[in-house]
């Protein structure tokens, strides 16, 4: 027999099973199936996923959503889940994708263990299994190019045309398929076909590719293989020779499943025999998931790379600022289900937002700034104010933030003929300085150069109205950002928006590149920043900006020169349309 049957012993604790099945509700169809299966007692009540990527690009989002299922499944109800990449077409895969995909999937908080598979580990039990099929009349070499196979199959209406090559003697296959794997024939000359039904209503059935010619040195295999197995064949073989009892897949793989079916009962007997279930994949507004368009993206320059901060990579939505535990949260909002659906970005947004607003420690960034002098605060003075770290979670305390006689605001915040509703900074009113003092501008406070552009405001500080003093609780209606211009550390703020600027893009007619938002990227060079901040710049650190939304350190920061992403605003759309609902 040619199974290989690993890691048997995960077999499903009868407490672990009873928890599950006593909370049903709360379990999506997937689980519910999983459930069922172990409860009748199916592969002697084993659960065993896998995760089966290609290593031909780097995971993105979708990509995220179903081995959250695979890992997340087998962690629930006591399974075991392996990593098997389905290494069987070396003119596309590396080795940096592989370890790409080892890093993301632990950087999501999951892990394979010891149970690390490669689909080249079983490419001599392939082989030997499809030569078992020609001699037993299953199988055969067809030397017709693709077109006219193609054409061969017919319609779904109309049966195919058996290839002129169906009927050939088994010896002569099994000659020729040998010598196909020695090399001795071209890429494109000879496939190796199943022999099933040319008339089936399922166009997978009529005759199926089982195996091609590639050349191409293999990353792991090297020259040892000169035929490779397509998906179809490989697939639910090498599930079986793992121990898989649940394959786990996206509705496409719908029409797939008889084929799978059909090959996997070549090896499987009454004991074990794995079984495939399909759910929908992820679509996300404003976003292609399409691995081509994301390359032609890449290779193009359109993105600065795979970890573009605007692609829906896991690399480029870590890089954006995303958080393992909102990207888990948002997947088990959007659920698992049968059918396909197009989920909102905003759903995305709100959950990172929900997330960093509980974790990311505040601080002030002034990103456009203009100068601020209260013309009666004592020159050469300094005062350290106490700023709250997050006050989401008190037991983060505070850290002191420099306070003098000139001020960075945000340009935005002033206006010299405000409308009514501007509660901001304008002459003659009044604001509070977060942390500090009250101040009001003065009428004739607006400074210009030559062109008309403001480049300083004067206003005056009332010293009783720090926090503790008698005047602190006097109310004014605005409340503004600011950081000192003395200790103040200049960086630079890369604004990210949506890579598309239609909500489906995939739907659309036309090139997908004309879609592309011309405004998903500003950057900032003259942003201004705490010392404090300053002083702690890491990679990957998460921070609130006061009153502007949640940035991350990005990778490009040198000391001297700090650079954040933004990862959302704070305006939380979602909430507010939920409420309404």
């Amino acid at each position: 027999m040619l199974a290989n049957h690993k890691h048997m012993d995960n077999k499903v604790n009868a407490e672990t099973l009873q928890d599950s099945t006593t909370n049903e509700a709360g379990l999506s169809f997937v689980e519910q199936e999983i459930v069922n299966d172990l409860a009748a007692g199916k592969n002697g009540g084993r659960l065993n996923t896998r995760f089966p990527p290609e290593p031909n690009g780097y995971l993105h989002i979708g990509h995220a959503k179903a081995f959250i299922m695979d890992f997340g499944a087998a962690e629930k109800f006591g399974g075991t889940c392996n990593l098997r990449f389905d290494d069987t077409n070396p003119q596309k895969e590396d080795t940096e994708y592989v370890e790409a995909i080892k890093e993301d999937i632990h950087w999501l908080g999951y892990d394979w263990g010891d149970r690390l598979y490669y689909a080249s580990d079983y490419f001599p039990q392939l082989f030997d299994l499809a030569k078992r099929l020609i001699r037993e009349g299953k199988a055969y070499v067809d030397e017709q190019t693709s077109e006219q196979i193609a054409a061969q199959k017919g319609t779904p209406t109309e049966p195919g045309t058996p290839s002129p090559f169906r009927d050939r003697p088994i010896e002569e296959n099994i000659d020729l398929f040998e010598r196909m794997n020695r090399g001795e024939f071209d890429e494109g000359s000879m496939v190796l076909r199943a022999k099933i039904d040319m008339a089936s209503d399922n166009m997978h059935f009529r005759d199926p590719i089982m195996y091609r010619i590639i050349k191409t040195p293999h990353w792991r295999t090297g020259d040892t293989w000169k035929v490779y197995p397509m998906y179809d064949f490989a697939h639910g073989q090498s599930d079986y020779f793992e121990g898989v009892t649940h394959s786990i897949c996206t509705l496409e793989f719908v029409p797939h499943r008889p084929l799978y079916e059909y090959f996997v009962r070549e090896l499987a007997d009454d004991t074990y025999c794995p079984r495939q279930i399909e759910f929908n994949r992820l679509n996300l507004t404003y976003t292609v998931m399409s691995k081509r368009k994301l390359l032609q993206l890449v290779k193009e320059g359109l993105v600065a790379g795979w970890d573009d901060p605007r692609m829906p990579t896991l690399r480029g939505l870590r890089r954006r600022g995303y958080t393992p535990s909102s990207i888990k949260n948002f997947i088990n909002r959007i659920g698992y289900t049968k059918y396909e659906a197009l989920n909102h970005i905003e759903l995305l947004e709100h959950s990172v937002r929900e997330d960093l607003n509980a974790t990311a420690t505040r601080v002030s960034v002034v990103q456009n700034p203009v100068k601020l002098i209260l013309d009666n605060y004592p020159e050469g003075q300094t005062e350290m104010m106490e700023m709250d770290n997050n006050p989401e979670n008190p037991a983060e305390g505070t850290h002191q933030m420099p306070f003098s006689r000139e001020l960075w605001i945000e340009r935005d915040d002033f206006m010299e003929n405000p409308p009514k509703k501007f509660f901001r900074l304008s002459p003659g009113k009044e604001v509070r300085l977060k942390g500090a003092y009250i101040i009001r501008c003065k009428e004739d406070g607006v400074v210009k150069d030559a062109d008309g552009n403001i480049i300083e405001l004067h206003a005056e500080y009332d010293p009783d109205t720090r926090s503790g003093l008698p005047g602190a609780d006097r109310k004014v209606k605005g409340t503004l950002h600011w950081v000192s211009v003395p200790t103040a550390t200049r960086a630079e703020i890369r604004d990210y928006d949506r890579l598309f600027s239609v909500e489906n893009p995939s739907a659309e007619e036309g090139d997908f590149r004309d879609l592309l938002n011309p405004d998903s990227l500003r950057v900032r060079d003259n942003a201004m920043i705490e010392p404090w901040l300053a002083e702690r710049i890491q990679v990957g650190d998460h921070y609130q900006f006061q009153r502007l939304g949640y940035y991350v350190v990005d990778k490009d920061s040198t000391p001297g020169h700090p650079v954040f992403n933004k990862t959302i605003g704070l305006k939380d759309t979602w909430a507010k349309e939920m409420k309404k609902a």
